[in-house]
């Protein structure tokens, strides 16, 4: 064995001890390096071990969100596909209330062997949770990639949609229409996507209607990611004179439809909505619903490409891939309607009475 050792160390260009913990699945070794000692016992004419073999049999973990929302079930498709295409098997863990934990499922995919893991909307999004997760799986020499929210903390590929970008979209294109109080309905702040949203959502409206800072902020309402959190947020804002509301997601701008509805308004007559993803069978809504659409096959193909050029050794940059989005216009967004009060056609005073 200890001949065995030194010729795999010297073929690989390593030490007999990184051999040995390879052979042995023991965490400490860079996924190239990993790969380097596999490539030698190949060379060398020596039979990968059991557990090897298991890990070279190709199953790459995907872990997601509860499924609900249709955007997550779309990105595992394309992902799975994109897998399916290159040899390696997928493994859909999802992630549901009162189920298994992120932590949870990561261990379960570890415990199988699997090359790699892909993350959609993780704890990597959420700038509140310990990033040391993401440092002890890489010293496992299990590979990741993260899908939606980065993290400078995270030695990882990054693919994301620009939502700064998204909602410079849906504000042009709502003041374009004439609305003049428009606002942001979204997710809970601590989130990247929410963050990078909101960041775009009132640069846009200063640069664009001319508001204050403040002005803009205060029509912003954080709720939750459900069509009962569209719901709250959009009805808070049509309450306070928005003629209309961007989502942050379709589920949440469905919600405001139905908000807009309980109070006798019409969508899009009296509130133009628009929501953000693109989910599939979104264009069949009443009314098919204007949306901002995220790059799933792009970003999914890309995810697959950055995880295999990383379990294959030759890693891709440890940054964020940006795709650009695009807004599609339906029937959910119209011309704003006459006769209701716009914020920017209120004289000061009026504004500091109201607090804006």
């Amino acid at each position: 064995m200890t001949a065995r050792l030194a010729d795999i160390a010297a073929q690989a260009g390593v030490s007999e001890a990184t051999v040995s913990r390879v052979l042995n699945g023991k965490p400490g070794v860079s996924p190239a390096t990993r790969e380097s000692v596999l490539a030698a016992l190949d060379l060398l004419g020596y039979e990968r071990p059991m557990r090897l073999r298991r890990l070279s049999a190709g199953l790459v973990g995907l872990i997601t969100p509860e499924l609900e929302n249709p955007i997550f079930p779309a990105f595992a498709q394309v992902i799975g596909q994109a897998l399916t295409r290159q040899g390696y098997t997928p493994v859909l863990a999802t992630q549901t209330p009162g189920g298994s934990t992120e932590d949870e499922l990561t261990e379960m995919l570890v415990d199988r062997g699997v090359a790699g893991v892909i993350f959609v909307s993780g704890l990597h999004a959420d700038t509140t949770a310990d990033t040391q997760r993401y440092e002890r799986l890489r010293g496992k020499g299990v590979p990741f990639v993260m899908v939606n929210g980065f993290s400078p903390k995270v030695r990882a590929p990054f693919v994301s949609p620009d939502d700064r970008a998204a909602m410079r979209l849906a504000v042009t294109h709502l003041v374009s229409l004439g609305h003049e109080h428009v606002g942001l309905a979204l997710g809970p702040a601590r989130f990247v996507p929410v963050q990078r949203k909101t960041e775009g959502f009132t640069t846009s409206l200063q640069e664009q209607l001319g508001l204050s800072r403040d002005e803009a902020e205060s029509t912003v309402e954080h709720s939750l990611y459900t069509l009962e959190g569209g719901q709250a947020a959009a009805g808070s804002l049509i309450d306070r004179g928005c003629t209309a509301v961007v989502c942050a997601s379709d589920m949440m701008a469905l919600g405001a439809i139905r908000a807009a509805r309980q109070r006798g308004l019409a969508v899009p007559g009296d509130v133009s909505v628009i929501g953000f993803d693109d989910s599939p069978l979104i264009a069949f809504t009443d009314p098919p619903l204007t949306t901002i659409r995220q790059p799933v096959t792009a970003m999914g193909q890309a995810a697959v490409r950055a995880l295999l050029e990383e379990i294959g050794g030759t890693p891709a940059p440890h940054s964020e891939f940006v795709f650009l989005p695009e807004l599609v216009v339906r029937g959910s967004t119209a011309s704003a309607p006459q006769g209701r009060g716009s914020v920017s056609r209120r004289t000061e005073s009026d504004r500091n009475r109201t607090g804006g």
